[in-house]
C-alpha cells in the first residue's frame, strides 16, 4: 500500500507572515483583556477562594464515596 501525500507550499507552517501577524494581534488583545479585567477580579478573589473550599471538598471525596466507613483497611487486620 503506497500513500501519496500532496502538500501545497502556501499557508503551511507556524511562521508564515500572516500567522505571525495573527499571533501578534492575539497577544495584544490578550494583554488588554487581562489588564482591564484584572481590576474587576482582584476584589472578588477572597470570595472565589472561599467558594473553592467546598467545591474541592465535594470533588476530592468523589473517589472514596464520602466520609467514614472506609472498610477493608489492611492496617487494622494485621496479626499481633
Amino acid at each position: 500500500m503506497v500513500h501519496k501525500h500532496h502538500h501545497s507550499g502556501s499557508g503551511g507552517g507556524w511562521l508564515s507572515p500572516a500567522k505571525i501577524a495573527l499571533y501578534f494581534f492575539l497577544g495584544i488583545a490578550a494583554f488588554f483583556l487581562i489588564t482591564e479585567h484584572l481590576a474587576h477580579l482582584i476584589p472578588v478573589l477572597p470570595y472565589l477562594l472561599l467558594l473553592l473550599c467546598p467545591l474541592m471538598h465535594l470533588f476530592m471525596h468523589h473517589g472514596h464515596s464520602g466520609h467514614g466507613g472506609h472498610g477493608g483497611n489492611q492496617d487494622n487486620q494485621s496479626p499481633r
